[in-house]
């Protein structure tokens, strides 16, 4: 799976990786619907570090189609519940 992060760039992270990406996209949902603002950066922050840590970054010229668009490090709550789908970040 290629995702883009925004302001950062594309990193490949294998599917068999989702399950741990996916918990972590369950809980930043959670603190979403509550408001939970200092929950909710503390979950952005490990999301993207487990993107990071799990993928490989892609060069800077390459142009893949990204299955999946995550908020930069610095997105506000608010900014992110604009991106979101019913289904959250990762497509389950």
């Amino acid at each position: 799976m290629i995702v883009r992060i925004m302001g950062e760039g594309q990193v490949k992270v294998d599917d068999g990786h989702l399950i741990e990406l996916n918990k972590l996209d369950d809980e930043l949902l959670e603190e979403m619907e509550s408001g939970d603002e200092p929950g909710f950066r503390r979950t952005l922050v490990a999301l993207l570090h487990a993107v990071r840590r799990l993928g490989t970054p892609l060069p800077d010229d390459a142009l893949e189609p990204s299955e999946l668009i995550l908020p930069g490090p610095d997105a506000t709550l608010a900014e992110v519940r604009d991106m979101l789908s019913d289904d959250g970040l990762i497509p389950g």
